[in-house]
């Protein structure tokens, strides 16, 4: 789901500005209250190296850029813009790009807050739990307000919403007490129960954990999640306390796996209790023996909770926009070790799915007990597997994992060019447990990727281990929540706990053990650190160069006369965008400089 996190309440023009040069991109933008005129609001953006700044017009029954569309909510004003990327234009043509969403901190680091909760989901949430449990939420009606949801009843529509308002870095209920933060606040109503309506007292028990959180802030997290246990109640931290709940989730997806529990289909599976779903498994469709395999796909665009939330979306409902990074993510094949009957049709789903790229995550024996059949010939050896030839013609040892390279021919396809297929085994994880350091991982699945990307129209990599659900999920999961940072940076929101939710739901059982849940933490927070560290230096040439160019030029601009008008952007209905009437501070000095100079400079002020 996309975050309305783009929202930043409490900065100036001057701060947005620093904050898109220092921490932006081309196409980076976010939205703050406007300055000049209480309720309305100004979306910056950086375009070329500069800054533009929009006004919102609120005229409290809709929002607008002073003229073309109009629109029920900010939020909804945002969104158009940013999946029409063309839509938005200066007055000289060029397209203003509104690509990245600069993320603004959350207010509390608290995991009773839920970020960008419309009231609805709230609800679900809070109907699943006893009363008295709350969570803070953004207020999808006013931007830089807050609500805080609480349980209050036994029926469905028995919670209750409260308007938390903010203004000036103080948070209040209606006309009462003010208060320096969200978590002094909520301590006192819990000490001070609430009184709505003579015989309506609401009480603040428990909080209702969320788990999304910015990527950037996932050291802070984990911290919270180690120190998480309340002796009074509980000896479990955090990391327990979030895999309890995903396998209390688990009754969710009780989707049918009738094919695989057919009786010629038993010997075909490694476990008895790890077969696929039948919505999600792999279908062999030719007519070599028969069409199944324990194998499933690994779509999230697919997912079952994203396809729901897809259809309340089209149906008009209101929802956050599904975040499009999703349909970006790789396709996988999860499926168990082979067993020596089934390596025929392993290799059949290879050359059907054309996967060129496999993972190997277990041994072939661990613990004096049978994982996978060795289902490849010895390094310049020839086997076949019913139709299919494989010739295996390399194999490096390195220092966690061995790769293996072999060509793969099909009879049925005397004409097609032989395929090259690698193999990725990777020999260091530990029987029992977790590796104890991820940088070990993350390197492999660096190169995993990295070839996998190199080979134009590469089928889905086949993912496994012994039984396909544990260190695959984990290495899955990894995966998919890396893929997202890369797509949207170390701004973005990742939720480790959702995203198991969503692989769980096309194969059961996926990340297998709490060890295997926290590890994905650890593999995350090394990760983000590793590229903190290394973007740093970058960032510090940008922050330099973007300081001595735009103050340098901007002092000599504000010498100069500069009352010529400027190029205002416009909307998709064409007209001009009025200049502010702001008084005469900093802010409306930097909006009267002219549009010759303004070319000149790294920074444009709009509003």
């Amino acid at each position: 789901m996309a975050s309305r996190r783009w929202f930043h309440p409490n900065i100036s023009g001057i701060d947005a500005e620093q904050l898109l040069l220092d921490r932006g991109y081309d196409g980076s933008f976010l939205c703050r209250p406007s300055q000049s005129t209480p309720g309305d609001f100004t979306l910056s953006v950086r375009q070329n190296g500069r800054i533009i700044h929009i006004k919102i017009h609120n005229t409290g029954d809709y929002f607008d850029l002073y003229g073309g569309e109009k629109f029920a909510t900010l939020a909804e004003l945002i969104q158009h813009f940013t999946e029409r990327g063309n839509e938005l234009r200066e007055k000289n043509g060029q397209i203003i790009e509104m690509k990245y969403s600069l993320n603004s901190t959350d207010p509390t680091n608290e995991r009773w807050f839920h970020g960008p909760l419309i009231g609805k989901e709230a609800e679900r949430i809070l109907i699943a739990e006893k009363n008295g449990s709350y969570l803070v939420r953004e207020s999808y009606s006013n931007p830089g307000d807050y609500v805080l949801s609480v349980k209050s009843g036994e029926g469905e529509g028995d919670v209750t919403h409260i308007m938390i308002s903010h203004w000036q870095n103080k948070f209040r209920i209606g006309g009462g007490e003010e208060f320096n933060s969200l978590t002094e606040l909520l301590e006192h109503y819990k000490r001070n129960p609430m009184e709505m309506s003579p015989g309506c007292v609401v009480h603040l028990k428990r909080p209702c954990i969320a788990t999304r959180i910015a990527a950037s802030a996932i050291d802070s997290r984990m911290k919270e999640m180690n120190d998480d246990s309340n002796p009074k109640e509980s000896k479990r931290d955090g990391f327990e306390q979030e895999f309890e709940v995903l396998q209390q989730q688990d009754i969710n997806h009780l989707h049918t796996r009738e094919i695989g529990e057919k009786p010629e289909n038993e010997n075909k599976n490694r476990y008895k209790n790890i077969l696929p779903f039948d919505h999600s498994r792999v279908v062999l469709k030719d007519e070599d023996g028969g069409d199944y395999i324990n194998a499933s796909y690994i779509d999230v665009s697919l997912a079952k909770e994203y396809k729901e939330t897809l259809k309340k979306q089209q149906a008009g409902e209101q929802v956050d926009r599904i975040d499009a990074s999703w349909e970006r993510q790789k396709v996988y094949i999860a499926t168990q070790g082979c067993l020596t009957d089934t390596i025929g049709d392993f290799w059949r789903m290879v050359w059907q799915e054309n996967s060129r790229v496999i993972v190997m995550a277990t041994q072939e024996v661990e613990g004096e007990k049978p994982k996978c059949a060795k289902y490849w010939p010895d390094k310049d050896k020839k086997e076949k597997y019913n139709k299919i030839t494989l010739i295996s013609i390399d194999e490096k040892l390195l220092p966690d994992y061995t790769l293996r390279e072999f060509i793969v021919m099909h009879d049925d396809y005397p004409d097609a060019k032989p395929r090259g297929v690698l193999q990725y085994h990777f020999n260091s994880w530990p029987f029992p447990g977790v590796p104890k350091e991820p940088g070990r991982i993350l390197e492999f699945l660096h190169d995993v990727n990295m070839k996998q990307e190199s080979i134009l129209g590469a089928g889905p990599i086949i993912v496994h281990c012994s039984g396909g659900i544990g260190r695959t999920g984990t290495l899955i999961v990894i995966d998919v929540i890396l893929n997202l940072i890369k797509h949207h940076g170390l701004d973005c929101e990742i939720d480790i706990s959702k995203t198991v939710r969503l692989v769980r739901s096309q194969r059961s059982g996926l990340v297998q053990t709490e060890a295997q849940y926290r590890f994905i933490y650890h593999a995350i927070k090394h990760y983000i650190e590793t590229l903190s560290r290394r973007l740093k230096p970058e960032q510090g040439m940008l922050k330099t160069r973007s300081h001595d160019i735009s103050t340098n030029k901007t002092h000599q601009e504000l010498q100069s006369d500069s009352t010529s008008g400027s190029n205002l952007p416009t909307s998709t209905g064409g007209q001009q965008m009025p200049k502010s009437a702001d008084s005469p501070c900093r802010g409306s000095i930097y909006q009267n400089v002219s549009m010759k100079k303004q070319e000149d400079t790294s920074t444009t002020h709009l509003h």
